[in-house]
């Protein structure tokens, strides 16, 4: 691949946003949900901030503050750790989830929420789970603690 700098062909652009999305939102809804949880990586930097390495918009963080619009199934609680942070948008990588879906985590510490994408993630359902820079500091968690978090399905 002509022109890609080293390593550009492992990463993605943005957080997995490939495959079919398993939700019960209809077709506008899950448009309207994935214009607000995805956002395009961040340019490579040799010391990023995470100021730097978060591409969302204000407006996208609004949006995914919000409360939910639709009913949600809750799938559970998991350790939340920081995912790739060169993976731009608000997503959370897994096991509680077998397919891409649309949702929602909740911070039970301070109440604080974030819509994201849901991905798979291999491993057994207790299992921790990776969430974005984005994510983590919508709901108000230290990029450097390992808090539970709620994960819901939209």
């Amino acid at each position: 691949m002509a022109g890609q700098g080293a390593g550009s062909a492992d990463r993605p652009k943005q957080a997995d946003a490939s495959g079919p999305v398993d939700t019960q939102l209809s077709q506008e809804q899950l448009a309207a949900a994935t214009a607000i949880t995805r956002a395009p990586s961040p340019r490579p930097t040799a010391r990023a901030t995470a100021d730097q390495l978060d591409t969302t918009t204000a407006e996208q963080r609004a949006a995914a503050a919000k409360a939910p619009e639709t009913s949600e199934t809750k799938l559970g609680s998991t350790v939340a750790s920081l995912g790739d942070p060169t993976e731009g948008g608000f997503w959370i990588k897994t096991p509680l989830v077998k397919s891409r879906g649309i949702g929602r985590i909740v911070n039970p510490a301070n109440g604080k929420s974030a819509k994201v994408d849901l991905i798979p993630l291999d491993g057994p359902e207790n299992g921790g789970s990776q969430v974005s820079l984005p994510a983590l500091q919508l709901i108000g968690v230290s990029l450097t603690d390992l808090p539970r978090i709620e994960v819901y399905k939209s």
